[in-house]
């Protein structure tokens, strides 16, 4: 067979290395491999995912980090359709609620939100029409001088930010609430508001076997495509030569190559980096600043009840939201047991951060024990805890003056970063798009641009 007459796949075009696995780094490396260049993904985890990593219960893989998305994600259901996967995407009307002086209220519905009693009449009118007006928002840039605390205010008046949405902000950012972009609020409320079904309930999606199986599924799509994928093998370091970057350094040495993609968190982008750039382009890359998450998943013998989304509006509730994942897939899928997710946002040089796992849920448990006075220490089959450094950019006023380009001063470098998604929030759908992006990039850089997709061509 000639070099014409092999298939497009089998003829790299150029070698790409992408750092990370992730679903931008997994996605990038797809279309790349697809489009005939030689791409080898190096992730320093053991498996594919990124902040979807998972774990096991009952042989069922779950997401450390509670997952899902919304039915108005175009990009992630487009990759799913193109993989021949949508028997696969389950659609599920969720329940939505607020934990407020010890009660719980429901939220799932516009009309929920008219039987909110910790709010007036008109406090309850005002939260309800948020979302309207969030929607009607065309230029968002205009919110960039403007603080989320600062907006809501604005919007909904004292007593719905003091009683609802102060107690999010502060819930979620901690002492850094007060820097957070009306920008992030309004593409919350936005985007909520646009996954609603025709009884107004909202819609989310999921993955049969979590979204741990969508990216395998999709890792299994870049070998088949000629590709590689190296866990366990952190990249240490760039080589540069002349100004481009050559190669990048592994636990195996040097591997050269003719362009890199880095989607690693922003700050460990910048230790990568720092020794081949200026020092005004170092610290360019860290004026964004990271919140990390810590993440408490309980297995269950029964449900704390029927809601999914907990949102916690008690300020001296240490979490966030409760979130009872087997209220949004079946518990059957878990062996029988039911799965809860405590989630917390904090600086990784908390207290609560540097606990081991069995003090977060010694710390956890009474609290969860005054939501729910029926609560047992016996109900509690096993407990995980999970931590991200990197979980959330800290998205504060003029954000967009300082996201860093995806083509870095070093020629055959870029950057695709959580950090850069904006005005969105990051997120799997938001991941995807940014790797279709900067692999286009990449594809014109180096052989032209990337052929139309026309659909899976046989691969298991």
């Amino acid at each position: 067979m000639t070099e014409d007459e092999m298939p497009a796949r089998e003829k790299p075009r150029g070698r790409v290395i992408v750092v990370g696995a992730g679903f931008t780094g997994l996605t990038a490396a797809y279309r790349l491999a697809r489009a005939g260049l030689d791409v080898t993904v190096f992730e320093q985890d053991t498996e594919v995912g990124g902040l979807a990593g998972s774990f096991e219960v009952a042989g069922q893989k779950l997401e450390k980090f509670y997952h899902h998305w919304f039915n108005n994600d175009r990009h992630v259901m487009a990759l799913v359709r193109e993989l021949d996967a949508e028997d696969q995407v389950v659609l599920s009307p969720t329940r939505t609620g607020s934990y407020y002086a010890n009660t719980v209220f429901r939220l799932s519905q516009p009309l929920d939100v008219l039987r909110y009693r910790p709010l007036s009449l008109v406090g309850r009118l005002r939260l309800g029409f948020l979302v309207i007006q969030a929607k009607l928002v065309r230029n968002w840039r205009a919110l960039e001088d403007e603080t989320a605390q600062s907006w809501l205010r604005r919007m909904c008046g004292a007593e719905v930010y003091e009683r609802v949405w102060e107690p999010l902000l502060r819930g979620k950012f901690g002492r850094y609430a007060e820097r957070i972009s009306a920008v992030w609020m309004w593409n919350k409320l936005a985007l909520r508001g646009g996954s609603r079904g025709k009884g107004g309930e909202e819609v989310l999606a999921y993955y049969r076997g979590g979204f741990a199986a969508l990216a395998e599924r999709l890792s299994g799509e870049i070998r088949w495509s000629g590709g590689q994928i190296r866990l366990g093998s952190p990249v240490t370091g760039f080589e540069i030569e002349d100004g481009r970057i050559v190669g990048v350094r592994t636990a195996q040495g040097v591997e050269r190559a003719d362009g890199v993609i880095c989607t690693t968190p922003l700050p460990v982008y910048a230790d990568l980096v720092a020794p081949h750039v200026t020092a005004d382009h170092e610290q360019s890359l860290r004026r964004i600043d990271f919140i990390g998450n810590v993440c408490l998943t309980l297995e269950l013998d029964r449900s704390l009840s029927d809601t999914y989304w907990l949102n916690v509006t008690d300020p001296d509730f240490p979490f966030v939201g409760v979130i009872e994942h087997t209220n949004f897939q079946s518990p059957a899928d878990y062996g029988g047991r039911h799965i809860v997710y405590l989630s917390k946002y904090v600086p990784t040089d908390s207290e609560l951060y540097g606990m081991s796992d069995d003090a977060v849920f010694e710390y956890a448990l009474p609290y969860l024990q005054r939501m729910f006075p029926e609560l047992e220490r016996s109900w509690v089959l096993a407990h995980h805890t999970y931590r991200a450094a990197y979980s959330q950019p800290l998205v504060g006023l003029r954000y967009s003056e300082l996201i860093p380009e995806p083509r870095t001063p070093l020629a055959g470098l870029y950057l695709a970063t959580m950090a850069q998604i904006y005005p969105e929030d990051r997120g799997t759908n938001y991941a995807i798009r940014q790797g279709e992006e900067i692999a286009a990039m990449v594809a014109a850089d180096l052989s032209g641009p990337l052929p139309a997709e026309t659909g899976r061509t046989g691969s298991p």
